[in-house]
């Protein structure tokens, strides 16, 4: 199994922009556009092979047929032929929804779905620009339902400014919003199941407001203030450095120099390579793949080497 690339999902959303095609060169046709779904499988949006003599297949039918050699062994006695990932590119034009996300026993018992732990990784962001995370200081539920009636929730919310390469690990029950003005990549569990609690007051295309999830939410959120999701990890060149380590996902950061060889006999699981800078090839027992800026490239967990070539690089490495 070669190095497999994915065609992107392009989504358009409400707070979407152009940074998905003007910095990371996908083929979006609108202004709206603001997520790209690099590797899914997510039922409606399932990612199917871009490269080579696969071009055409879903990534859920190679899990169906192969699924100890494409997740491996540990991965499938966890979860099945279900794919644990789910792998994106986010352009925020606009301040996207203030939101949280269900824990993995309220998203099953509610929607038959995992819960949704996420990071991200901040690729491009305005002067200016911040993220939401949390809250500015221990909040009751009664504090939090009052500040939705009297439109004050701003008030009780935390804002980072943010720069390239700051790292946020968002757990579940963790209320947060992108801010305007970001672009960032996005690992979280399969899920799609998203609280929304506030959108500054906006109207889709049609004249609506969006659908709002106040009572879901209430019992769904972490309600004090936790200074635990700005991600501090090692920046050493040509090394594997350690981001972020949970039962979800895990995932490294990757600046290269210069060539380096993985030994991955070992590893059991599957590995994911995102470019968030430069380009680089990406070698296996099996073939290769050319990443640029905005790339995604999926490696089965047959794989016993992984050779990353390249002189200017920056890779997020997301295994399990």
């Amino acid at each position: 199994m070669y190095p497999l690339k994915f065609q992107p999902i392009l989504k358009e959303r409400l707070w979407g922009g152009t940074k998905l095609k003007d910095v990371l060169g996908k083929p979006i046709e609108n202004d709206i556009t603001g997520e790209s779904w690099e590797l899914s499988t997510v039922p409606g949006d399932i990612s199917v092979v871009a490269n080579g003599d696969l071009k055409g297949v879903s990534l859920q039918e190679l899990i169906n047929e192969n699924p100890i050699k494409m997740l491996g062994k540990s991965v499938y006695e966890r979860f099945g032929t279900d794919f644990p990932i789910l792998i994106k590119f986010i352009d925020a034009k606009k301040d996207l929804s203030i939101q949280l996300h269900p824990n993995d026993e309220l998203a099953q018992k509610r929607h038959n779905s995992f819960g949704k732990t996420e990071m991200w990784y901040i690729m491009d962001a305005d002067k200016d620009a911040n993220l939401i995370v949390g809250f500015n200081k221990d909040v009751s539920k009664e504090e939090y339902s009052k500040s939705l009636e009297n439109d004050t929730l701003l008030d009780l919310l935390n804002y980072e400014s943010i720069q390239e390469g700051d790292t946020f690990f968002i757990n579940t029950g963790k209320i947060h919003a992108i801010g305007a003005g970001v672009l960032l990549a996005e690992i979280q569990q399969t899920s799609d199941v998203t609280y929304r609690v506030f959108d500054f007051n906006r109207k889709d295309k049609n004249g609506n407001f969006r659908e709002l999830h106040t009572e879901m939410a209430l019992d769904a959120i972490d309600y004090e203030k936790k200074d635990d999701f700005k991600v501090s990890y090692p920046q050493k060149f040509d090394s594997v450095n350690t981001m972020v380590d949970c039962p979800y996902f895990k995932t490294n950061f990757i600046e290269l120099s210069q060539n380096l060889s993985l030994d991955v006999s070992q590893r059991d699981t599957f590995s994911i390579y995102m470019c968030v800078g430069g380009e680089a090839d990406i070698y296996n027992d099996f073939g290769n793949v050319h990443l640029k800026k905005g790339e995604t490239t999926f490696i089965s967990a047959a794989a016993t080497i992984i050779d990353l070539k390249a002189t200017e690089a920056k890779l997020l490495e997301v295994t399990i």
